[in-house]
Order: structure tokens, then sequence, then C-alpha cells
């Protein structure tokens, strides 16, 4: 099994396509915002034409209302390799959610359902007042996590009152993973970050000349439920400021990039240090010139 990952726009959809040129394969989606049927274009889902090439699988399948966990793409991945390899086809995971391809590949930690009455106690609490709880509660899991990181700290507070177990505790019994059951090869794209960032730049500024605008006044005219996770996703809440009359074109365009860029960052910091020191690394900028040179990376 292939796996290409990195920051967005670093190139995994275009070298994913020319190793699906090599040999029978089926692209696998691993991001997190491409998942949902409503944003093919800001979440630069391959275009009709690329997913014509080779089949393609796990993007935009769901509906915008639906949240998807980790454990839920996980479960729908397994599925569909599973179905690859029936089909006689390599799978190629390609992603940047690297929570996702951790689930798939470690497991997951079988934490219980959190008590409805602990969970709405907590996530009422402000940030402040939250992360100094649970540096009294489970000072391990508040180290690890940024002061301002109002998702990650609740969920650990929630965990420790309602198991009286810690999540790294609970990270310890991770279950379902199927990384000791495959033939892994893995490729991490991490090009120099002033050549990513100007790419994110231009390609949000191409996804505004494309559609991207249209796709969000549709999605708006849905009328979803203001917790929607597609409405979270960059460039949602910058184009519908910009159709609020909130804001003009080219502060959408300026706050979309700054919100790639950001992302792009904090994705590069995770693929930087997070995966297992072994995983080939990148850090070349990206062009035709060197598909022939990475290819060699996959021959198997």
């Amino acid at each position: 099994m292939a796996l290409i990952a990195g920051p967005t726009a670093s190139g995994k959809t275009a070298l994913a396509l020319r190793l699906a040129q090599t040999r029978p394969a089926t692209i696998i989606n691993a991001d997190s915002a491409q998942v949902y049927a409503h944003l093919p274009i800001l979440s630069a889902q391959p275009s009709a034409e690329e997913m014509a090439s080779a089949p393609h699988r796990l993007f935009g399948y769901l509906d915008g209302r639906e949240a998807c966990s980790a454990a839920r793409w996980a479960q729908d991945a397994k599925r569909e390799i599973a179905a690859a390899w029936d089909e006689g086809r390599l799978p190629v995971l390609v992603g940047g959610t690297g929570l996702y391809l951790r689930t798939l590949l470690d497991g997951i930690a079988p934490i219980p359902e959190i008590d409805p009455e602990v969970r709405g106690a907590v996530r009422a609490l402000p940030t402040p007042t939250a992360f100094e709880a649970l540096a009294k509660e489970d000072a391990a899991s508040a180290a690890a996590i940024a002061p301002n990181d109002d998702s990650r700290i609740k969920r650990a507070l929630e965990v420790i009152r309602s198991t009286g177990k810690t999540v790294i505790e609970w990270r310890k019994l991770r279950e379902g993973g199927i990384g000791s059951e495959v033939e892994l090869h893995p490729l991490i794209l991490l090009p120099p970050r002033d050549w990513l960032h100007e790419r994110c730049d231009r390609r949000f500024e191409t996804m505004m000349e494309q559609g991207a605008v249209e796709e969000v006044r549709a999605l708006l005219a849905l009328d979803l439920p203001p917790d929607a996770p597609v409405l979270r996703a960059i460039g949602v809440p910058e184009i519908s400021a910009m159709l609020l009359g909130e804001i003009d074109r080219a502060e959408a365009i300026a706050r979309g990039q700054a919100a790639t860029r950001q992302y792009a960052k904090r994705q590069y910091t995770w693929f930087r240090n997070q995966p297992p020191k072994g995983w080939p690394r990148w850090d070349k900028a990206y062009n035709d010139s060197l598909f022939d040179e990475i290819e060699r990376l996959f021959h198997f």
C-alpha cells in the first residue's frame, strides 16, 4: 500500500496520479475537507478529468451536515483498501489529515461515550478556565496542548472527568490499526516553505476565479446548522463574509490565503515531527522534472 502525505498544496494529487499511470491503482482520499460533497473546488478535490483517469474513493462522499470522525473515516478507508486489493489494484492513500492516517495505521483509543452532563459542563467552560482545570486534573495532557486549543483542552478534560483515565492512558490501548498488517510504502512531501506558501496563495486566487464563490453561495442557501462541519472549511467563512457585504473580494482573498498558509504550517509541523523517522521526506519544490526521480521510491 502506498501513502502520499503532506501539507496542502504540496503536490500530493499530482504524484498520486503519476503513480496511477504506472500500475493499476485506486486513489483513496485521506483529507478531512475533501470528504464533503459541497466544496470540490475549495477543498481542492481532483478534477472530474483526473478522477476519470483512475478510480478515486472517499472524495466528496459525505453530506456537509455530517461530522466525519477519524474513526469513521478509518473504517471507510479499510473497506476501500480491501476492495482495491480484491480488484488487483494498489491502494494509494493521499491526504494531509494526520489524525486520519494515524487512526488507520495505529488504531483508535477505545474511549467510552462521555457522560452527557460532564460533556455539557465542560463545553460550557471558557477556554482559560478549562485549561486551568485540565492542568490540575491531568497535567501531562495539559503540558502537550496549547493553552488556546479549545477543542483538545475540553476533550481531554471531559475524558478524565467521565472515565477516570487520561487521554494519554487511553491512547496506550489503541486498537483496530492496520499498520502491522500491510506493507506500507510512504512518502511525506515537505517542500520549501516559501514555495509552499506562494503556491497556497496562488491556488486560493485560482479557486476564487473557478467557482469557489458560487460553491459557498450554494452552500449557504442550504441553511445548514451553524455547527455543520463543512461551514468551517477554509475559505467558507471568508467568502461568506464577502457575500454578506462585510468585506470586499480583495479582503476575502487575503484572509483565505492567510488561513490556508496557517493550515499548511500546522500540517507541515505535524508531518515533519509525527510520522516515524524512517518514512522518507521529500524536501524539494515539486515540479514535473522530479516525477521520475520520486517514482523510484515506489518501485515495489
